[in-house]
């Protein structure tokens, strides 16, 4: 099976949210009803940036493959955007005791083997609302049943 963005992207949006207790948006800025916090600053949208496969033939049960993820934060003030960026790495890259992640994806049928901060574009403001933008890479696999 191949390394499915949608089903990573939600793991990731899933993470954020639960991580930060903020929420994040797929796309776009989240709605009211969004859990935890609706549309109140601050909070992160998540943006799919596509995806790279490797590993086995096609055709074979296991894939692998490298997902690229923007996740942009967004604040009414510069500090709001950088605090909120700072949830969100802690979220993708922070580290547990034991060496691990300390925040699990768990993409259905999927594995998520390393993650890295790819780019770090820092803070913009266009009509008063700032932004703080990264990008990260995953790499996942889809181990075989």
């Amino acid at each position: 099976m191949a390394v499915s963005g949608r089903i990573v992207s939600l793991a990731v949006q899933a993470a954020l949210s639960s991580s930060t207790a903020r929420s994040c948006g797929y796309g776009a800025a989240p709605t009211t009803g969004d859990k935890p916090t609706g549309n109140t600053l601050p909070y992160c949208v998540l943006y799919p940036l596509g995806s790279t496969s490797s590993g086995p033939p096609f055709g074979d049960g296991d894939g692998d493959g490298r997902v690229l993820l923007q996740v942009t934060s967004i604040g009414m003030t510069a500090e709001q955007a950088e605090w909120m960026a700072d949830k969100a790495r802690a979220a993708l890259l922070g580290r547990a005791s034991s060496g691990g992640f300390a925040t699990p994806i768990s993409p259905a049928g999927h594995a998520v083997m390393n993650r890295e901060l790819d780019k770090s574009d820092g803070i913009t403001v266009v009509s008063g609302v700032y932004s703080y933008v990264e990008r990260f890479a995953l790499d996942v696999t889809t181990p075989g049943s």
